[in-house]
């Protein structure tokens, strides 16, 4: 899968779950400022994911550095690419 590919399974997931208009779901959109998230949107963003990607997220501590709608793109990438490569994630840390 491509990296533009999940940004685009990414944003589809989030504007249907929150019913964000899609103009407004360009990377550097600030999730509570930009795209009028709150806190429990938040955990309601990791379900999401997790069910989207079929993936554990909600237990990582860097969840909760994301402000931008591009960390979640970058997190989920990241997060895929090690599942993928784990013998390229072990390098890269």
């Amino acid at each position: 899968m491509t990296d533009e590919k999940i940004i685009e399974i990414i944003n589809a997931s989030l504007a249907e779950e929150f019913e964000l208009d899609s103009d407004k779901m360009v990377p550097e959109a600030v999730l509570y400022d930009d795209l009028g998230l709150d806190s429990l949107d938040k955990v309601d963003t990791v379900i999401v994911l997790e069910n989207t990607f079929k993936i554990k997220i909600r237990e990582q501590e860097a969840i909760r550095e994301i402000k931008t709608l591009g960390d979640i793109h970058r997190f989920v990438i990241n997060k895929i690419m090690n599942l993928s490569n784990p013998q390229d994630a072990e390098t890269r840390n």
